[in-house]
């Protein structure tokens, strides 16, 4: 079944998490990742909460521990809502956001941006947490000190001093990589560069960060704590795998302007359908090299003969057999312009079945057969392999 933009968002939503519902017009899930971290955060701070409030006993102290779990998805929710709202401003397309194990990411549409906009909307996450921090700290002196509202207005200002500032570290998938992308890419006019150099920078912040938990105590001959060693590795496993995602879209954007149907297709030549096996030979033996797609009586492609099921054929029946019974179908439509390129050509592929496509000139004459494999190895940066 076919899905519209708004469904297919919907049922991935439903497959990444819980939907919570919308807000200013954004559906927001929930993705069962986060009650990953939700447990890490109940296990790690419920026994320092009973032991600051021995008064509410272990029970009590578990239920603070997951207020601060709770507190720290509220922030993360505000800085996600942040870059959504900001992005609308400027009419960006914002299908979801997603609160995830690693905090959460907010998903945008083809967009039409600039490096200052790109700027703006990525530092307007960390300047909501910013925000809350001070209100928080405002509010902080209502509470008596060592009571659990005063634990945890003061969780709630330290986690979005946190998030903020951990967000705006330069580098990608940081907020603050897009502090580095602008500057590329004001510089060069090429986003993907921009993309590229902050996602280098993301690497280097995910090394350094095990650097500086790991030499200092090795330096003093101590080993950092085991909870520290599996927060580090989280944290800086996820910076290094986000990073080298960056970089490795920003690149394949780069490849999409050179692709072309004309220039990945392998030639090939029209035959009419209920032609001969006989004929389709001798027709190859007449110097047509390349493959044979199979057109019907609208002249639109059906299918592309076999070159080993076509040999097979015995002399004395070639001539009653038909070139479609050596034929594998091809999906219904499965022709492209050999005009098509880049992010044109990406698209339209993706609306077709099959892994097979004949090329048809302007004309509508088959002039060639591209195979999907062929593109996905030019997108992957590989060389295009031919043949089948």
């Amino acid at each position: 079944m076919t899905q519209g933009p708004d469904s297919a968002a919907a049922e991935e939503g439903r497959s990444e998490g819980i939907p919570l519902g919308k807000i200013g017009g954004v559906p927001v899930t929930l993705a069962w990742s986060w009650f990953v971290i939700a447990a890490a955060i109940v296990l790690l701070f419920g026994p320092q909460v009973a032991q600051a409030l021995p008064q509410l006993g272990s029970p009590g102290a578990y239920a603070v521990a997951l207020g601060y779990a709770l507190l720290l998805l509220l922030s993360v929710l505000a800085h996600e809502l942040a870059h959504a709202l900001t992005a609308r401003a400027w009419k960006w397309p914002t299908p979801r956001i997603v609160l995830t194990l690693w905090g959460g990411h907010t998903q945008f549409g083809d967009v039409n941006a600039t490096p200052g906009r790109s700027l703006v909307v990525a530092l307007a996450g960390p300047a909501a947490n910013f925000l809350l921090a001070l209100a928080g700290r405002l509010v902080l002196p209502f509470f008596e000190p060592g009571t659990v509202g005063w634990l945890l207005t003061d969780i709630f200002v330290w986690a979005n001093v946190l998030v903020a500032i951990f967000n705006v570290l330069p580098g990608l998938p940081l907020d603050g990589g897009r502090i580095v992308e602008s500057a590329v890419w004001k510089a060069t006019g090429v986003q993907e560069k921009g993309t590229i150099a902050a996602g280098w920078a993301g690497r280097i912040i995910a090394a350094a960060l095990v650097a500086v938990v790991f030499i200092p105590p090795y330096l003093r001959g101590q080993t950092p704590g085991l909870s520290l060693v599996i927060i580090t590795a989280l944290v800086s496993g996820f910076l290094w795998m986000g990073a080298s995602a960056s970089i490795s879209n920003a690149r394949l954007r780069l490849r999409l302007p050179e692709l072309s149907a004309g220039s990945l297709m392998e030639p090939a030549f029209q035959v009419p359908s209920g032609t001969p096996v006989s004929e389709a030979r001798r027709f190859a033996a007449d110097g047509a090299s390349g493959a044979l797609v199979v057109t019907g009586p609208t002249g639109r492609p059906e299918a592309v003969v076999d070159p080993g099921a076509m040999g097979s054929v015995p002399v004395h029946l070639a001539a009653q057999t038909p070139v479609n019974a050596v034929a594998r179908a091809l999906a219904p439509g499965a022709y492209v312009p050999d005009a098509a390129t880049g992010q044109e050509l990406i698209q339209y592929l993706s609306q077709l079945t099959g892994s097979e496509y004949a090329v048809i000139n302007r004309e509508g004459t088959v002039v060639g057969l591209l195979r999907q494999a062929a593109v996905v190895a030019a997108v992957t940066g590989r060389r295009p392999k031919t043949g089948s």
